[in-house]
């Protein structure tokens, strides 16, 4: 599957510094895939994951802001993508308000218990949000090494593009979507034909199948949830799924489905 021209290549890497600084080290998940140590370590009682100390509102900063953001990351508004910096500006208020509206929730664009409660519903212990596993997004079986970036920065980004799924698939009424390709090292990325600057190699792109949803809904959706990279229908070798990613400039082609 080839996920787009080369001349992206540039745009690709300076999305991976923008998105997030990974974590130094990895625990595993049930699925024995290792989630990222920063949203694990020193855990209070209240959630296996990460617990929020203190309400977070426009001006704070911090690891918990950086935490909530990747949290809210599928929710920046049409076209956007949320950076991950730690910084409690404008663009993670407005994601926080639309995290809240989607849930029923006062949108207010301030976290405080009621907003961290949906969250600690939403995310499994090993920080993957509810309706998508590790696994899913490492369907290679590797260990996140051996792409474009360190293992632990894969792991930083996968687990973004994850939670962007979490809100994709809330839009459409929680029904599954299914996933079919996610990480890619080198020597798997060459064995399914990848575009040698894949933004699978980044843990930047997911793959999915078309489920109930169909794939030009899909495709649709995907504009809202902070994927700047959407090829479906029409795209070459793109016709049975929807490849969506982020950490790029936007790139949105699914011909077929009149994007």
């Amino acid at each position: 599957m080839t996920s787009r021209s080369s001349l992206l290549l540039a745009s690709a890497l300076a999305g991976v510094s923008l998105l997030l600084t990974a974590p130094a080290s990895a625990s595993a998940s049930p699925a024995s895939t290792p989630a990222p140590a920063s949203a694990s370590a020193g855990v209070a009682p209240a959630n296996a994951c990460f617990t929020w100390g203190r309400s977070l509102s426009e001006g704070a900063s911090g690891e918990d802001v950086r935490q909530l953001q990747i949290r809210v990351a599928g929710y920046p508004g049409f076209g956007g993508e949320l950076a991950i910096d730690g910084e409690f500006g404008p663009a993670t208020r407005a994601a926080v308000e639309r995290f809240q509206a989607a849930y029923g929730l006062e949108a207010d664009g301030i976290a405080g218990p009621l907003t961290f409660g949906k969250i600690y519903e939403l995310q499994k212990g090993d920080c993957s949000p509810a309706n998508f596993d590790w696994s899913e997004l490492n369907q290679c079986g590797t260990d996140w090494s051996g792409g474009q970036v360190d293992a632990a920065t894969v792991q930083a980004n996968v687990l973004v593009t994850m939670w962007k799924l979490q809100a994709l698939r809330h839009a459409m009424g929680d029904r599954p979507i299914g996933i079919n390709d996610g990480f890619r090292d080198h020597a798997c990325n060459d064995a399914v034909g990848g575009s040698p600057d894949s933004l699978h190699m980044y843990g930047l792109a997911a793959d999915m199948s078309a489920g109930s949803q169909g794939f030009c809904a899909l495709a649709f959706e995907a504009r809202e949830h902070g994927f700047t990279q959407i090829l479906g229908p029409g795209y070459p070798d793109h016709d049975d799924h929807v490849h969506v990613a982020g950490g790029t400039g936007r790139y949105w082609s699914a011909p077929d489905c009149g994007l």
